[in-house]
C-alpha cells in the first residue's frame, strides 16, 4: 500500500483544521500557507472530505472550513479511506470474484494479514493524537 499525495495532504489539511478546532472556520488560503500546499490542490481535496463528513463549511465574511466532528472522533483511517479507497493491499481481498485462485491462494492470506494490520494502525490514531504529536514536536 502506498499512500498518495491526496492522502498525505488531506491528513495535513485536517490536522490544520484540528489545530484550529473551536476557534472558528479556517480559510483554505491560510491552510495553504501554513501547510505549504497549493490552494488549488486543497480545493480539489476538500470536496471528498466534505462528502465523507470529515469537513463542513460555512459561507459569508467569516466563513471557511471546520472539522465535521471533534478531532478525537476522526480516525486517520477515515481520512485515508475517503481519499484512497480501501486500505487493502490487493483487490481480491474486497472482491474475491476477480481471482479464480482466491480459495487456495496462500499469498492472499499474507496480503490480507498485512492489510488488517495497516487498518488497525490507522484506526488507532485520531486527529487529536496528531495534534498532540504536533505540539510535542514544537517544544
Amino acid at each position: 500500500m502506498k499512500i498518495s499525495t491526496r492522502g498525505r495532504y488531506s491528513t495535513r489539511l485536517l490536522l490544520q483544521l484540528a489545530l484550529n478546532y473551536g476557534k472558528g472556520p479556517t480559510l483554505l488560503k491560510d491552510i495553504s500557507k501554513i501547510q505549504d500546499i497549493s490552494q488549488k490542490y486543497l480545493n480539489q481535496l476538500i470536496m471528498p472530505l466534505k462528502v465523507a463528513g470529515l469537513v463542513s463549511s460555512t459561507r459569508g465574511a467569516h466563513g471557511g472550513y471546520l472539522l465535521g466532528r471533534p478531532p478525537e472522533d476522526i480516525k486517520v483511517s477515515e481520512i485515508i479511506t475517503a481519499m484512497e479507497g480501501s486500505i487493502n493491499l490487493v483487490e481480491c481481498i474486497n472482491n474475491p470474484g476477480i481471482c479464480k485462485r482466491y480459495e487456495h491462494c496462500v499469498a492472499r492470506e499474507i496480503w490480507e494479514e498485512v492489510s488488517k494490520k495497516c487498518q488497525a494502525v490507522l484506526d488507532s490514531y485520531t486527529l487529536k493524537d496528531l495534534v498532540q504529536r504536533h505540539y510535542q514536536k514544537q517544544q
